[in-house]
């Protein structure tokens, strides 16, 4: 098993290119069992958590090439629409497949997801839009057993609480329904707005994209398509974080502003330069970090992803923080840790008080899932001192090169064998 070493006090310069959106990539490797044609995906991320969902597709008999960031993906041929437990036990996206499964082939039977262990983060918002369009399910030993007669039959699908996951499974569905559904209080993160463009090219028939109601017209048969994957915006956000966090002056490039709007604004609010371009930000810290509140929510609000990164930067500020988490119950396990680099950290319910001390030393530290590895990583980069982080196969599932981009901006930190 691999850690990471980090020699902290070294400010990042130069620029950093973010690579394209894990939770963009993974519905669109999806979307390619809606299809008898060939799927081309563009700007994809080299992740654990791609990795692992092409071997998904394989099960199912989906075929694939890849050159470079393009990715070719072939569902002419399915011969199985079981995910087993092994397959999906270590991501909870694998329960994607559930929609297109079921739309294209009338069955699927999916084991239920793994992934992080920051909430319940329950499926039923899946199941029970599903059912709306005429599917029958099981829950059995472990697995969701689900069959339709005939076709899917459209209907109105109205979360209680805006679900990304949930809302892309019932689009994907959708899109092969006899008649109209509509998708109400939908989630508007732009990964779905990717996958609209994706299933629109594809020759489904969708309105609403980047809207909370999303009105999809079933077709009989979708056609092959190609499709770029977005920026990551979290990757991005991380990013930032670390510039403001160790201090410097960088540009994260190919990414996009548009997609930030909440961090954008807290990190303006703490102090730091915030330029945008088109394609890119540019960031400077230039004195103390002033200390912010946040309360996570759906988009466009603060990204629950990016809670753990900005708690590790306000540990270094001038005052009090509260941080407050709305949308998982268990996302403050890497409280425990930023407090072993001498952080000054309360947790009262679904709230984080942070104190900031204006500086952190190096410690031993274990990372307990994927956002919280790079808030310990952001904190180890403005640390006194070395932090050595274990279990870092949690930071590879959504971080292509995270360790090569950081050094080429003057990070000192490597890699090697615990």
């Amino acid at each position: 098993m691999d850690k990471i070493v980090i020699e902290g006090g070294y400010p990042l310069h130069g620029e950093i290119a973010v690579s394209g959106a894990k939770n963009a990539a993974l519905p669109l490797m999806a979307a390619c069992l809606l299809s008898g044609e060939p799927i081309t995906l563009r700007n994809m991320p080299d992740l654990r958590d791609t990795r692992t969902f092409l071997t998904l597709l394989e099960s199912f008999g989906v075929t694939w090439q890849k050159d470079g960031t393009v990715l070719v993906l072939d569902a002419s041929s399915i011969t199985n629409c079981e995910a087993s437990y092994e397959m999906v036990k270590t991501m909870r996206a694998s329960v994607l497949v559930l929609g297109p499964l079921l739309a294209r082939h009338g069955t699927a039977r999916v084991s239920l997801p793994g992934g992080c262990a920051i909430g319940a983060r329950p499926i039923n918002f899946h199941l029970q839009g599903l059912e709306k369009l005429g599917s029958k399910y099981e829950l059995a030993q472990g697995y969701v057993d689900a069959k339709v007669e005939g076709r899917l039959q459209g209907g109105t699908v109205c979360f209680d609480i805006p679900s990304v996951t949930g809302t892309e499974n019932i689009l994907m569905a959708a899109t092969l329904a006899e008649g109209v559904t509509i998708i109400k209080n939908a989630a508007r993160e732009p990964e779905i707005g990717n996958l609209v463009d994706l299933l629109v090219g594809m020759g489904a028939r969708i309105k609403g994209k980047n809207s909370d109601t999303l009105v999809v017209e079933g077709v009989k048969k979708l056609h092959g398509a190609e499709q770029e994957v977005i920026p990551d915006r979290i990757e991005a956000g991380t990013y930032l974080l670390a510039v403001g966090a160790v201090g410097g002056e960088a540009t994260v490039t190919q990414c996009n502003p548009q997609h930030l709007p909440s961090l954008l604004e807290k990190l303006r609010g703490a102090g730091l330069s915030i330029e945008e371009g088109k394609d890119r930000i540019h960031v400077a810290r230039k004195g103390p970090i002033k200390s912010v509140d946040i309360k996570t929510m759906p988009y466009p609000g603060f990204p629950t992803d990016l809670q753990a990164q900005i708690m590790a930067l306000m540990t270094l500020s001038d005052g009090l923080s509260v941080i407050a988490e709305t949308i998982f119950e268990n996302r403050f396990m890497h409280v425990a840790e930023l407090r072993r680099m001498g952080a000054d950290i309360k947790v009262d319910g679904h709230s984080a008080i942070v104190t900031g001390t204006g500086r952190l030393s190096g410690a031993p530290v274990m990372a307990t899932d994927l956002r919280a590895s790079a808030s310990l990583v952001i904190a180890a980069l403005a640390a006194e001192g070395e932090t050595h982080i274990s279990r870092v196969y949690h930071l590879d599932r959504g971080y292509d090169d995270l360790v090569g981009k950081l050094t080429q901006a003057g990070a000192r930190i490597r890699r090697e064998k615990e």
